[in-house]
């Protein structure tokens, strides 16, 4: 294994929390350099001090997006902490439609943040089109889904998974929004696919380039990453980026802080933008 000095270690480490808001201990020093050996080797350096200098004077970020796909974890799975999508279902979505209703609006914006391979909002989208039935049509709805992996977005844009990753969906959700594919595997039907929209997005860019808030935001298991000045200052760009009265789950392992007055809470990792 290649070895990496202090300092190194050090420099490379400010690098990643500078641009992707991840916090690497000391304990992530091992998994770090296991990780990248066999990029540097075939890059042609030998030493990390070389590897994070060609890092910081990449003007086309390609290092740096090669650096996230590999010491991202990407993991999840279809209805990964199910009761937020039975809250989605059964609240949060009738509640925005009945508002947007009273407004006179048909403009659905829900935007999923650290989307990863495309489980999250693919499965909101078939609980879309669930609730709303033949009247889905006559809405402006579709997600936005947006992570910092090309590797991520590319799994997701082609929505194909083995059998035993959407076992996990209830039987009417696989039987009615899934084809066969190649290899034993399904593949996500296009009228789905089509209604997402995936993008890549730096959650640690001082703004979002969004014209319009949104109603629900989902950014899951994402925030665990890092540390609690970056949470505050995420969250800080979640509020101003949520319609009043929106709703912003975040992962069960994750809170926002019991000293946070921004979002209301409304139950473990679920909380409402209004008077807090």
């Amino acid at each position: 294994m290649m070895a990496i000095s202090d300092a190194e270690f050090s420099n490379l480490r400010d690098l990643i929390h500078q641009r992707f808001g991840i916090n690497l201990t000391e304990q992530k020093r091992s998994l770090l350099v296991g990780r990248l050996q066999k990029l540097m080797r075939t890059r042609g350096f030998s030493t990390f001090q070389q590897y994070t200098d060609f890092l910081t004077d990449d003007k086309s970020e390609q290092g740096l997006s090669e650096l996230v796909d590999l010491i991202s974890t990407n993991h999840t799975y279809f209805n990964r902490e199910k009761d937020h999508f039975d809250y989605f279902y059964n609240t949060a979505l009738p509640d925005v439609i009945t508002r947007l209703k009273q407004q006179n609006r048909r403009d659905l914006r829900i935007w999923c943040a650290g989307s990863s391979t495309g489980e999250e909002p693919y499965t909101l989208i078939m609980l879309m089109k669930e609730y709303l039935g033949a009247d889905y049509k006559n809405w402006d709805a579709g997600i936005l889904a947006t992570d910092i992996s090309d590797k991520a977005l590319s799994a997701a844009r082609a929505g194909i998974y083995t059998q035993d990753r959407v076992d996990q969906l209830p039987a009417n959700l696989r039987n009615k929004y899934f084809i066969p594919a190649s290899d034993k595997k399904l593949a996500v039907r296009d009228d789905v696919k089509h209604e997402t929209t995936y993008r890549r997005l730096n959650l640690m860019n001082a703004k979002f380039p969004f014209k319009k808030p949104f109603q629900i935001i989902f950014c899951r298991n994402v925030m665990i990453y890092f540390d609690q000045p970056t949470r505050d200052t995420l969250v800080t760009r979640f509020h101003r980026t949520t319609e009043q009265d929106g709703s912003l789950f975040i992962g069960h392992s994750e809170t926002l802080g019991r000293t946070q007055t921004l979002y209301k809470y409304l139950q473990p990792a679920l909380y409402q933008k209004g008077d807090a």
